[in-house]
């Protein structure tokens, strides 16, 4: 399977293998920034609302980049205990950590819905849309925020992944839709040609015009 030349182009290609959500009481639930032109696509082509989840990845102190968890709006937390454990993270570390993240969090779903209240999603199904997932921390506290809220079913679809996240996010999500999952996937941005990072302006700017 040949790369993504774009989000869009992602998100196009998803929204066929989400047809058959067609008629169901959906949301669309994007995680910013990268994964909102690919659910646009998919909101488009299902006829649904689009909203952000705003998820916060918890990085290794010393590491940002690993991820040791996650946050997301409702006041949800998943850790990874495997992370954690390997690096000996303590507890305040943890904390502190988080403290930091949810300043973030706050700050960009304000940012990102302008003042608009979030699409509730109780009775509904909430299907997470994010760009591509390597580890699935970010995606499994965003399934379960989307629960949290009231779901009553959570779909989570992304154009790639690693068979490892998948694996990881299975019991997170009523269903899980990913097209490309090739072994020894890691890097998200390698299956897409064009993999800007998008500014909270461009992000801000795709949810105001879909909804």
């Amino acid at each position: 399977m040949r790369r993504y030349s774009s989000r869009e182009e992602a998100g196009r290609r998803l929204a066929r293998s989400v047809e058959h959500l067609r008629g169901a009481d959906n949301v669309v639930l994007a995680l910013p920034r990268g994964g909102l032109p690919v659910a646009r696509e998919v909101a488009l082509a299902l006829g649904a609302p689009l909203d952000v989840l705003v998820v916060r990845k918890l990085g290794v102190p010393w590491h940002p980049e690993l991820a040791m968890g996650a946050i997301a709006e409702g006041g949800i937390r998943v850790l990874n205990d495997g992370v954690i454990r390997i690096s000996r993270i303590g507890a305040e570390s943890i904390e502190h950590v988080q403290a930091h993240e949810q300043v973030e969090l706050e700050r960009r779903g304000a940012l990102l819905r302008s003042g608009r209240e979030r699409v509730a999603l109780s009775g509904r199904t909430a299907v997470v849309v994010d760009d591509g997932m390597a580890t699935g921390a970010t995606a499994a506290v965003a399934c379960l925020a989307a629960r949290a809220a009231g779901a009553a079913r959570v779909v989570l679809a992304v154009p790639i992944a690693s068979p490892e996240a998948l694996s990881r996010v299975a019991g997170d999500a009523d269903e899980v839709i990913c097209p490309w999952a090739p072994p020894g996937h890691d890097s998200v941005g390698a299956a897409y040609s064009d993999f800007h990072q998008l500014s909270d302006d461009e992000a801000a700017g795709i949810l105001r015009d879909t909804t």
